[in-house]
């Protein structure tokens, strides 16, 4: 099943309005899928949390507003909390729900290696000659 893009209705959902615009909220995920594309493509059938999380914050704090005052009334946000963009726990996720990112091994043995001995043996399993020192006559 391929990445289907999240839509303005679930993007309202997921901010929790009753309302959105609808044209502004369908660019804004275009622009995190692209975003989120940059990452990681093509985009795991999961990314759907990431894509809204993102056009999420681009829709309620366009402007990256981190401070502000109307009358009695003063919100302030952390700094980084609007505009479009993806943070490094997005780009994490990202590349975990592709399968990526993870801790791997890679086994530099060729698999055409062979366990047998390459020096030369005798019949009593040891090489013919020691090296003085090594207690072998």
């Amino acid at each position: 099943m391929a990445f289907e893009a999240p839509t303005a209705e679930q993007l309202g959902m997921y901010l929790g309005l009753g309302e959105i615009q609808g044209d502004r909220a369908d660019l804004l995920i275009q622009q995190a899928v692209a975003l989120a594309e940059s990452v990681v493509k093509p985009l795991p059938d999961q990314a759907t949390a990431v894509v809204l999380s993102v056009a999420g914050r681009a829709y309620v704090n366009p402007q990256q507003v981190s401070y502000e005052t109307i009358g009695p009334m003063s919100v302030q946000r952390p700094s980084g909390s609007g505009g479009l963009y993806l943070t490094k726990a997005d780009k994490a996720a990202l590349k975990s729900l592709a399968g990526r990112g993870g801790a791997f091994t890679v086994d530099p043995t060729p698999a055409t290696a062979d366990p047998s001995a390459t020096w030369p043996i005798d019949d009593a399993g040891f090489a013919d000659e020691f090296e003085p020192g090594w207690g072998y006559g």
